[in-house]
């Protein structure tokens, strides 16, 4: 079965909270206003694997019974509250690697690629 699935999604700093919150990731670059300015960036930057988590759960939308086996992820740009995103899922054939992306609306910056092998 190949996939095809593409979503938007605008983060918001609530949602980094949270995220923060159940993970325990409590990287003030993610939280903290003083902090992600001193860092030059210009709101809050999403944690990572927040994107991950987003496109993982509409792999597991098509594909429930999913499970790891092995992630590749890199992270080029950050990814900031309140900036429109575009979640893809694909893949080619059956037994490919399913590749994910997260890519900012506004200019097409590659926000986070990565590929799965999965069960």
């Amino acid at each position: 079965m190949t996939l095809d699935m593409v979503s938007r999604w605008t983060p918001t700093h609530a949602e980094f909270a949270e995220f923060a919150r159940i993970t325990g990731d409590d990287n003030p670059i993610h939280l903290d206003d003083g902090v992600y300015a001193i860092g030059g960036f210009p709101r809050p930057v999403a944690p990572g694997m927040l994107l991950y988590a987003r496109l993982w759960a509409m792999l597991r939308e098509a594909r429930p019974m999913a499970r790891p086996e092995l992630h590749m992820l890199v992270f080029p740009n950050p990814c900031y509250a309140g900036e429109e995103v575009r979640l893809e899922v694909r893949q080619e054939a059956d037994g490919a690697p399913i590749v994910l992306r997260a890519v900012r609306a506004i200019d097409e910056s590659e926000l986070m690629i990565g590929e799965l092998e999965v069960q």
